[in-house]
């Protein structure tokens, strides 16, 4: 069977394409998608398909270029980011957190995928952290810095959107926010007793 065809790209498709025709189609044949429908037998056996033809690819980009990273970190965790990566791109948070803190090796891979868990949790603190922390092992790796670009200009819109709408991060006598957080302190300790 033909890995490529399975995930319904071109032969020679970038990790990028790969990652994004194996999500689309997880999303596609998820159990949760099929419960209580006579379908779910035909799209568990779609869904590992989809897998082994994920990681078919997967493995022969690995092994086609120097590492899954550009420059030599991923082989250090071979399988376990491999699998990292394939519950992120899933969703699954929960189970990549767990493989990577199973892993001993803390490598630039391991705390660039950390980042990019915390960044889909919307723990952008710990995202930028972990992401700062991986590009600064690894300066020249493409990936690495560029997600930590996107979470940064990402924190920085939000910091402007909340600036147009009248919240001043520099403004420390803003009246009507000192007299909300007095009311909302005073119903608290109301509803104390």
């Amino acid at each position: 069977m033909n890995p490529y065809e399975v995930l319904g790209i071109k032969e020679g498709a970038s990790e990028e394409e790969i990652r994004a025709a194996y999500r689309e189609l997880v999303r596609k044949y998820h159990p949760d998608k099929y419960q209580d429908n006579p379908l779910a037998d035909l799209a568990e056996e779609k869904l590992q398909e989809v897998n082994e033809a994920y990681d078919m690819l997967m493995k022969n980009h690995a092994g086609q270029s120097q590492s899954y990273s550009g420059n030599g970190s991923y082989n250090a965790g071979g399988s376990d980011y491999m699998q990292a990566r394939r519950y992120i791109d899933a969703g699954n948070l929960a189970a990549a957190e767990n493989i990577l803190n199973r892993t001993g090796d803390r490598s630039a891979e391991w705390f660039f995928l950390k980042g990019v868990i915390a960044s889909r949790k919307g723990w952008y603190d710990e995202a930028v952290s972990n992401l700062q922390t991986a590009v600064n092992m690894q300066p020249n790796n493409v990936e690495y810095n560029q997600h930590l670009r996107a979470i940064v200009n990402q924190g920085g819109m939000f910091q402007n959107q909340a600036a147009g709408h009248g919240y001043n991060s520099q403004m420390n006598d803003d009246f009507c926010c000192k007299a909300l957080q007095c009311y909302i302190c005073a119903d608290c300790c109301c509803d104390a007793f």
